[in-house]
C-alpha cells in the first residue's frame, strides 16, 4: 500500500459516536476485517467486527473481533497468546471493509498454527485446492 499514515495509537476513553455510522455494517451488524502483517505485508486472516469489537480495538490497540460461532467478542490471542498489535487501521472506499495492519506476535495468525490462514492455493491444472501449510511440507 502506498498510503501515508500516522502510527495508530489507542484511545482508552474513546466513546462510541457518529464515526461508527461511517462504517457500512451488514444485516447482522458486522463488517469484514482483513489483518495484514506490517513488515511482510502478508495477508494473515479475515474476521468480523461489530461496533463493540471495533471500539474495543481502538481502545486497546490490539485486534478484537466478533466470533460468529461463539457469539461473543474475541480478543485475538486471548487463549493462544498470538495477539495482533494494531499499527494502522483503514476503511475501504465503500466503507464496508476494514484493514488492520498489525504486528503479529510470534508470527502465527491462524488457529492451525500457520503464519497465515491463506495457505490453500487454487491449482488450475488439477482443478483443486493445494494445501501449502508448513505442516504439509
Amino acid at each position: 500500500m502506498n498510503m501515508q499514515t500516522k502510527t495508530f495509537a489507542p484511545v482508552e476513553n474513546l466513546q462510541a459516536g457518529t464515526w461508527l455510522d461511517e462504517v457500512t455494517w451488514n444485516e447482522q451488524g458486522l463488517v469484514p476485517v482483513i489483518a495484514q502483517e506490517l513488515g511482510s505485508k502478508d495477508i494473515l486472516m479475515m474476521a468480523w467486527m461489530n461496533r463493540d469489537a471495533l471500539l474495543a480495538t481502538l481502545r486497546l490497540g490490539e485486534a478484537v473481533y466478533w466470533t460468529r460461532s461463539r457469539q461473543k467478542l474475541w480478543h485475538k490471542g486471548e487463549e493462544s497468546g498470538h495477539t495482533q498489535k494494531v499499527r494502522e487501521i483503514h476503511l475501504d472506499c465503500d466503507s464496508d471493509t476494514i484493514l488492520l495492519v498489525v504486528e503479529q506476535k510470534d508470527g502465527i495468525a491462524c488457529h492451525t498454527g500457520e503464519h497465515s490462514c491463506f495457505f490453500k492455493r487454487w491449482d488450475a491444472d488439477s482443478a483443486c485446492w493445494v494445501d501449502e501449510s508448513q505442516s504439509k511440507k
